[in-house]
């Protein structure tokens, strides 16, 4: 059989564009991965193209076959003690079970037995035809179609007026080729395959567009039908004509960077053409922020920045039509963005007229959460947060400028333009404080205080800044948690997680002296009664995400494990831990201290008392007890005197000089000894041994 190339489209109104990527990739993949399961591929040198424009879904796919090949089929009937009588004739049961699979008696002498004993059983080996290609393709659209990760769904109806059908978009054609042949039979979404699709819908050549076979798709789109199917084509003519756009400007200019506008640009349009537009100089003066959000969310223009980083009065369009005058087109542009400009301005003057101070009030009357008050009742609390941090600290005029920037930090919230654009909230606040006359230290933490907002997010640029962004996402975190609003599977409407790598993040990078459990118990009295003390759970929370990040920096479980098994309270010392670890596990004695550590942790677990790290000298009888006694004098002042220091990997190291004598306190010492005296002793030994050995970290957790 001759294997062809295979093309499958479907064409339909205009996609949801923040979807349409992530919908094309999904309609190839899926008949794809459907053809292959019904062995309708040639070889495993088949591959496929995906396209996806704003009225189209296709995929081209290489080496199809007509149809599939036969395949031998086994198939277990029921045990032979069950299909034959005494006498080795066929029961009623086989029978009946052959004329099913439409084969009579004269099959028996040819099935086959398989196993043992009660075990064995008659099998019948057949042949099925494979499949044919229309029926494959039929099968992996109607796939396709229900797997579509639809974000909502549209019901319409057909040309009859009477049959309903719910899909993303109402579909108007479905092509399905196999080299030059159309496979007629196949149906989807009340449409027969053909051969015709649509181009552009006003710069087209010829309407329809007859796809002479399945390889011509792309190259008769794109010449009869003005049309760039291919996403990932229509990108990177985009791209190429924005940077060749702000190159004839000159001056250095670049279109700002940002991928999600790129990708939503590119699913707006069919045939892209970047053209260059601007607006007056005067608006320059709102902040860039503004100027830049308004053009991207509201009319998905690239604004364009000057070599410093500052936007220009200049700004580039993706249009969907190549006019010979596109002067039209740039003014009707223009007097678009004019209105949202002078909104932008208006806000900015109007916001301006009143101080950030003045606006605190108004928080009284923004509901936070209806178990824990008021926007205001929530930044009484920061600021309470906010100034145990600094007293924690020691220092009492970064606490002054951080119960300043605390009380103002979502005072923005209620102004004209954060109305508008609530994404502005924190930058906006930063400008109005700077109008204010405020310290720019405080200015700064306005901003800041909400960051780290994402994974990978810069921190807080000053003390100020991170003393009210911990504060903060301390409030969201300790109050969430005392009224049990906890995050769930997939579920974390108030961004726990992502507040607390925050406050992860900030004690590690920002080297904090402070201790995560007095940080969480000092923020308790801020509440009042409004909530439940679950230190306790949120402690867990938080070393889980710390365990997550340093596994995904590279640290094996072990190492995370053995670290934060003593649950360190200073998480800035957490790295420095783990690389001690690290070390620690490369030197040769290593993997048998923490056997010997393991067991002597088990030891002291089923011992009947607690057991106290005291040693009486004049019991020890036995000459490896003394060995022990006597290293362990010597090695553990030292390597506890490194651990003070902060030098964890030379305390580890210097715990190694003790192997020789563990081992032969454990081959000639019986710890568990006839007199309670001696006994005790030896477990009081065994108690300063494990003490001085997981200061730095739970070593056991290293044995295999």
């Amino acid at each position: 059989m001759n294997a062809s190339n295979l093309l499958v489209e479907l064409f339909v109104e205009e996609l949801p564009p923040k979807a349409l990527q992530k919908l094309g990739d999904a309609f190839a993949a899926v008949i794809f991965e459907q053809l292959k399961a019904q062995g309708l591929l040639a070889s495993t040198e088949s591959r496929l193209t995906a396209y996806a424009s704003p009225r189209r879904l296709a995929v081209h796919i290489t080496e199809v076959l007509p149809q599939a090949e036969d395949k031998a089929v086994s198939q277990k009937l029921m045990p032979v003690s069950v299909a034959l009588d005494a006498e080795g004739k066929p029961t009623a049961a086989l029978l009946k079970k052959l004329a099913a699979l439409g084969a009579d008696e004269s099959a028996v002498a040819a099935l086959k037995r398989q196993g043992e004993g009660k075990a064995e059983a008659l099998f019948y080996e057949s042949t099925a035809k494979g499949v044919l290609l229309t029926d494959g393709v039929q099968k992996a659209l109607d796939e396709a179609l229900a797997k579509l990760p639809i974000p909502k769904v549209m019901r319409y109806q057909l040309q009859d007026g009477w049959t309903s059908v719910h899909f993303v978009r109402p579909a108007h054609g479905l092509v399905v080729m196999h080299g030059t042949q159309v496979l007629i039979g196949v149906k989807a979404l009340g449409l027969t395959a053909g051969a015709a699709t649509h181009g552009h819908r006003f710069e087209a050549a010829v309407d329809p567009v007859v796809i002479q076979n399945a390889d011509s798709y792309a190259e008769q789109l794109r010449e009869e039908g003005a049309v760039i199917a291919s996403f990932t084509e229509r990108r990177a003519d985009i791209t190429r004509q924005l940077q060749a756009a702000a190159e004839r400007i000159g001056g250095g200019v670049r279109p700002i960077d940002d991928p999600a506008l790129l990708d939503e640009v590119t699913a707006l349009v069919e045939r892209p053409n970047v053209l260059v537009c601007e607006f007056e100089k005067e608006f320059l003066a709102v902040p860039q922020e503004c100027l830049i959000l308004t053009m991207k969310a509201n009319q998905k223009y690239f604004p364009l920045l000057d070599a410093n980083g500052k936007l220009t009065h200049q700004f580039l369009i993706v249009s969907n039509i190549q006019p010979q005058d596109a002067s039209a087109v740039v003014g009707g542009n223009e007097r678009v963005v004019r209105p949202r400009l002078a909104d932008a301005k208006f806000f900015f003057d109007q916001d301006r007229k009143k101080t950030l101070a003045s606006r605190v009030e108004q928080l009284d009357k923004v509901v936070y959460h209806n178990k824990l008050g008021t926007q205001g009742e929530r930044i009484a609390r920061v600021r309470a947060i906010a100034k145990s941090i600094a007293q924690q600290l020691g220092n009492s005029e970064l606490g002054r400028l951080a119960d300043q920037a605390a009380m103002l930090a979502k005072t923005d919230l209620v102004t004209d333009m954060v109305g508008e654009f609530p994404e502005l909230q924190g930058i906006m606040g930063r400008y109005y404080a700077q109008n204010d006359g405020l310290d720019m230290a405080v200015a700064d933490a306005i901003e800041d205080h909400y960051k780290p907002r994402f994974a990978g997010d810069e921190l807080p640029r000053g003390d100020v800044g991170v003393i009210v962004a911990l504060a903060d996402k301390l409030e969201t975190l300790v109050g969430m948690f005392g009224i049990g609003n906890l995050p769930t599977g997939d579920r974390d409407p108030f961004a726990l997680r992502r507040h607390a790598l925050g406050v992860i993040r900030m004690l590690v990078e920002k080297d904090l002296e402070l201790d995560l459990e007095t940080l969480l118990v000092s923020t308790l009295p801020a509440f009042g009664d409004k909530i439940q003390d679950a230190t306790p759970q949120l402690v867990e929370f938080i070393y889980d995400r710390l365990a997550n990040m340093f596994r995904e920096q590279g640290y094996s479980a072990q190492e995370v494990e053995a670290v934060l098994a003593l649950q360190p309270q200073r998480l800035s010392d957490v790295q420095k831990r783990l690389e001690a670890v690290r070390a620690f596990a490369a030197l040769p004695e290593a993997p048998a201290l923490a056997a010997a550590n393991k067991r002597v942790g088990n030891i002291l677990k089923k011992a009947e008392t607690d057991v106290q790290p005291q040693v009486n000298e004049a019991l020890l009888l036995e000459q490896a007890e003394k060995g022990l006694y006597a290293v362990l004098q010597q090695v553990a002042p030292k390597a506890q005197q490194q651990f003070a220091a902060g030098d964890y990997t030379a305390s580890l190291q210097t715990l190694a000089a003790l192997r020789a004598s563990v081992d032969a306190f454990f081959e000639h010492v019986m710890v568990n000894a006839e007199d309670p005296a001696l006994k005790a002793n030896r477990l009081g030994l065994l108690a300063s041994l494990h003490g001085a050995m997981n200061r730095v970290a739970d070593l056991a957790r290293l044995a295999v």
